[in-house]
């Protein structure tokens, strides 16, 4: 009997994980990856699968690998900021590859719907020598998946499965398969693979780069790499990935020209040289950065062709490809994608939810602040961002997970004052720690608020791991000194206990904390703060 199910592309990827026999699942929430972790955690008990949340990405990518060490399989999920988190023991997990099949399902964000940029992680796995699959559709997340666990054991290494929001967050059915059991424990048979000692890691890497000509022909066979050369021969489209979908609807079905659609890394040269070879022009559609591109144009160009993408303009450099873009690019009138009624809809920006605590926390601050000049807040990644917008007009600094405790510590440095900063509980666990702890050591005169709803809020409530009086006890335990550790709970009722608190902290010529201790109200309407 043939098993249909109705999936998210990010389900499909940790549907077909489960099916793959790992034993452990691993991340950090993060938007558009969030729901291929949950749909895991959900079921974890009933396959006797390891799946709780990590403190960052860098922490879960290690698990991971240690789940490998062990000899099983590991998935590992985030999206494409995460993998900078992750990029240290990521790039060197190429080095020692893998025991145990190890996949690393990253969901990259074209437009930056809920992101800081639009990178491309296409390009790590580049950098770190390792197979990149990239499906199209949810049913290729699905077998892919598969596929890349195998992968991963036969070449030693861990495999990437790059995703992006359209499918992360779209349905389509999924025909499964059936099961594989977990694999058994089993010692890594090589005593220097996983100790990157320079004279080890040396001998390690020449291994990973004699493994590359295979890796390339590994792709130019792959089934998930497609070479056409019937059609129309005056032009070529290359395209890979959900830009497949693209093409095939500006087409309206089958594409008419010669064409190579990549699904598997590293770009399979030999395919696209039977491209080039058969028209004169050729078409990157590309989503993400132009990767497949700049390998076609190289330095100077291909002699006697023409090459179209993002790099000339034909489509654009930023943001996401759609049916509209894609279709006037290939040089179709652009469809109508919606009425004119609904492109006269004005914008809504995103807004903090109606009884949330940061508003009532922004606004204490914020009048705390007023007789020294209304400094704006370093502030960080959270719900609390939302802070830039009206009525808050609270915060003048959101650049990555950790960095508002950096950089007011830099901007007190500079001789900034007063300067203060916040940052939720969650994203203080992620990458809050360690910054405090160079202030806290050095007394940087600096003052940061800690928001503490008790749960990772903007991504689903899901669990913090550092919240109530555990978190003070941590913030305490960095170094701040315990009299300059202060709770206070956002309300308006307390305002005017709250702004004495702040302005006492504020006229401390040191490192202070203040801990603004309110539940998320979406976590109480779930039950789960």
């Amino acid at each position: 009997m043939v098993r249909r199910e109705l999936l998210l592309g990010d389900e499909a990827v940790a549907l077909a994980a489960i099916h793959a026999g790992i034993s452990g699942a691993y991340g950090y929430p993060g938007t558009p990856s969030t729901e291929l972790f949950e749909y895991i955690e959900n079921v974890r008990e009933q396959h006797g699968i390891y799946a709780r949340w990590s403190a960052n990405e860098k922490v879960a990518y290690e698990e991971a690998l240690g789940m490998s060490f062990a000899g099983r399989r590991a998935i590992v999920s985030m999206k494409h900021v995460g993998l900078n988190v992750a990029a240290d023991p990521f790039v060197n997990s190429g080095v020692t590859g893998v025991n145990g099949g190890l996949v690393i399902c990253v969901a990259d964000d074209p437009g930056m719907h809920s992101s800081q940029d639009e990178q491309d992680s296409r390009h790590y796995a580049k950098f770190a020598l390792i197979p990149c699959l990239e499906p199209h559709d949810q049913q290729e997340a699905y077998d892919m998946t598969l596929a890349a666990f195998d992968l991963s054991e036969e070449v030693g290494l861990p495999v990437m499965v790059r995703i992006v929001t359209r499918l992360a967050h779209s349905r389509s059915d999924v025909v499964a398969g059936t099961p594989r059991p977990q694999n058994p424990l089993r010692a890594p048979l090589d005593p220097i693979q996983f100790t990157l000692l320079p004279s080890n890691a040396r001998m390690l890497y020449s291994r990973l780069t004699d493994k590359q000509p295979a890796l390339l022909e590994g792709s130019e066979v792959s089934h998930f790499n497609l070479l056409s050369l019937d059609g129309d021969r005056s032009r070529g489209i290359v395209t890979h990935g959900i830009a497949w979908n693209y093409v095939r609807e500006a087409f309206g079905g089958a594409v008419p020209h010669p064409c190579v659609q990549i699904g598997r890394y590293p770009i399979p040269t030999a395919k696209l040289m039977r491209l080039v070879e058969a028209v004169p022009e050729i078409v990157v559609v590309e989503e993400g950065y132009p990767l497949i591109e700049e390998a076609l144009r190289g330095v100077a160009g291909i002699p006697g062709k023409r090459i179209l993408g993002k790099l000339d303009g034909t489509f654009p450099r930023t943001g996401e490809l759609n049916p509209t873009n894609v279709a006037a690019g290939l040089g179709f009138p652009r469809p109508q994608l919606m009425s004119p009624a609904l492109e006269r809809v004005p914008g809504r920006p995103p807004t903090l939810c109606p009884g949330c605590g940061h508003t009532d926390a922004f606004a204490v601050i914020k009048e705390a602040m007023a007789p020294y000049g209304g400094h704006r807040l370093f502030s960080d990644i959270g719900c609390y961002t939302l802070g830039f917008y009206p009525p808050h007009g609270a915060i003048q600094s959101c650049v990555c997970m950790g960095a508002s405790i950096s950089m007011a510590a830099g901007a007190a440095h500079a001789g900034q004052w007063p300067v203060i900063c916040a940052i939720g509980d969650s994203t203080f666990a992620h990458s809050g720690m360690t910054p405090l702890l160079t202030a806290a050591r050095r007394n940087t005169d600096i003052n940061v608020f800690i928001l503490d709803n008790g749960t990772v809020a903007m991504t689903g409530t899901q669990e913090t791991l550092a919240t109530g009086e555990e978190l003070d006890a941590i913030v305490r335990g960095l170094g701040v000194p315990p009299e300059h550790v202060r709770v206070f709970t956002p309300l308006a009722g307390r305002r005017e206990e709250n702004v004495r608190i702040i302005r006492e902290e504020i006229e401390y010529k040191g490192t202070s904390v203040l801990i603004a201790r309110r539940p998320c109200v979406q976590a109480k309407r779930r039950g789960v703060a």
